[in-house]
């Protein structure tokens, strides 16, 4: 059973949605001892990094989201909710994460290492590009996902299962441990959102 963190801040529709499509047993729940039973667990995430935070510490998510993590079951961040997974974030002046995984979260500087400008927020369906092999891409092609996103993890090239080229290399879905993000909806990325999804419940699966 996965269950999906509700603290008010994410896409909840949607990843459920794509759970049952998918027909993956999930529930819904801001309960911490609830969440504890969980065979996965899935951060969502739309909004602000620093608000995000507030109301995980707020309420307690933030220690249960670390006691989960150490038993040793997976947790899947999805577009805010994996950065949150890092050390820290720029946006709105610096900020605390879950410190999960090693790396910043910096905001695109809108000027291309040619002195182009382009567009922030990044939004828009980029190819990705697989950089270390994962059970999260197990007999997928690369294929397109669609990004919205202002941010991105300044991250250890270990930590980068596959990334997309927005004016410079950008993490898309990353890893280490347990613990793993997608910077992208992957339940609104057609074919290969749904495939990345499928390959985490069928990790469950095999658990």
């Amino acid at each position: 059973m996965i269950g999906i963190i509700d603290y008010g801040m994410g896409n909840l529709f949607s990843v459920s949605k794509a759970l049952e499509r998918l027909d993956a047993a999930y529930f819904i729940s801001e309960n911490k001892e609830e969440l504890l039973q969980a065979d996965a667990l899935i951060l969502p995430g739309v909004g602000a990094f620093k608000d995000a935070m507030e109301r995980l510490n707020e309420t307690g998510l933030t220690q249960m989201i670390h006691a989960f993590v150490e038993s040793g079951r997976p947790l899947l961040g999805i577009c805010l909710g994996m950065q949150l997974l890092f050390d820290e974030s720029e946006e709105h002046g610096i900020n605390q994460g879950l410190k999960l995984l090693p790396g910043k979260i910096v905001r695109f500087s809108g000027i291309s290492e040619e002195g182009e400008s382009y567009k922030v927020p990044h939004m828009g369906w980029n190819k990705l590009s697989f950089k270390q092999s994962s059970f999260l891409t197990d007999n997928l092609v690369e294929d397109y996902a669609y990004f919205v996103h202002s941010y991105y993890a300044d991250t250890e090239d270990e930590m980068i299962i596959a990334s997309c080229s927005y004016y410079k290399e950008v993490p898309a879905v990353v890893g280490a441990g347990n613990v793993y993000g997608m910077q992208f909806h992957p339940e609104k990325s057609s074919k290969l959102g749904m495939q990345l999804l499928s390959n985490f419940t069928d990790l469950i699966k095999k658990g």
